[in-house]
């Protein structure tokens, strides 16, 4: 169920976030009406998925959007339990979760049906570009992959989650994919050859490899796979002030430049490191989207190589 709020505010959505997108400079930018209707003082504690809060970069995107809304009063951020993707997207639908108030998941159409999307991407669509985490004695498997079509006919098997959205994708482009429940699982799946490539996003790679001390791993060097995939904040269908008040931050955010600020800050460091200006893009069609979902993916396709640009600067 998306607000009321939230539908009458899609077209402003969508205009913030072609500036968010291409990145154009905040100067240039002209401020939109906040269309804020009652907001309640005090003081309330968020719990953010344990998967978000565990990542620096996702933790302090929901700390800046929270921080720029101080009418709504003071607030504290606490990690969820360790729940899996599929498991903390039914605790935010059944509306009365004790255990879960906000997750950042990419989205589809059926996840903006059930749930209450704040409809801005918080990587600045960065999640639907993909590198391969392979076992250093499989980097020769991909040397001679150049196209979706050497990808589908090779023997190369890439691991997802079972409840992650890029599974149907990658399934729907004719690609071979390997699934558990577990996100930490999967990575001792790819150490016993389960599979040959742990796809991750390329604003997440650099802190999954820190985070699991994976110094067995490298970062496939020369591909890149690209499908349109925007990553929401999501809450519960019936929790409209954090939807509202999340939504309002990030469109300041964006507004007064902190959200370009933000992007360069966390995600500089990985399209350089990536080397993402020189690799060979694989591009995959994602059926799974809403219309404004898709519109916000093409855009982010559209405009890879001058994000890329700028943020290795």
């Amino acid at each position: 169920m998306v607000s009321r709020y939230q539908k009458g505010k899609s077209a402003l959505g969508v205009c913030l976030l072609a500036v968010s997108l291409t990145l154009i400079a905040p100067a240039t930018v002209s401020a939109a009406p906040e269309m804020v209707t009652e907001v309640s003082e005090g003081h309330r504690s968020f719990i953010l998925w344990y998967r978000n809060y565990d990542n620096p970069a996702i933790r302090s995107l929901v700390e800046l959007a929270l921080s720029k809304t101080s009418e709504y009063g003071s607030y504290d951020l606490i990690r969820s339990v360790e729940l899996s993707q599929g498991r903390v997207l039914r605790e935010l639908a059944n509306n009365n979760s004790s255990l879960v108030d906000i997750a950042n998941v990419a989205t589809s159409s059926e996840r903006e049906a059930y749930l209450n999307p704040v409809p801005l991407p918080v990587d600045g669509g960065l999640l639907g570009f993909r590198v391969c985490l392979v076992l250093p004695k499989n980097l020769s498997l991909f040397q001679d992959i150049n196209t979706i079509e050497d990808l589908q006919n090779s023997n190369i098997r890439i691991g997802q989650g079972a409840h992650w959205p890029d599974t149907p994708i990658l399934e729907a482009n004719g690609i071979n994919v390997i699934t558990h429940t577990r996100y930490e699982i999967l990575f001792g799946m790819l150490r016993n050859e389960r599979f040959e490539c742990f796809a991750r996003g390329i604003s997440e790679v650099m802190f999954d490899l820190e985070l699991n001390q994976a110094d067995d791993l490298v970062i496939e060097p020369d591909l890149l796979l690209a499908y349109p995939m925007p990553s929401y904040l999501f809450v519960a269908p019936n929790d409209q002030e954090a939807a509202h008040r999340l939504q309002l931050g990030l469109e300041r955010a964006i507004q007064d430049g902190s959200f370009a600020v933000y992007l360069k800050t966390w995600f500089g460091r990985a399209v350089v490191e990536l080397g993402l200006e020189r690799r060979k893009v694989l591009t995959l069609e994602n059926p799974y989207l809403s219309e404004e979902s898709m519109y916000v993916g093409r855009h982010t396709l559209e405009n890879l190589r001058r994000r890329l640009e700028f943020l290795g600067q």
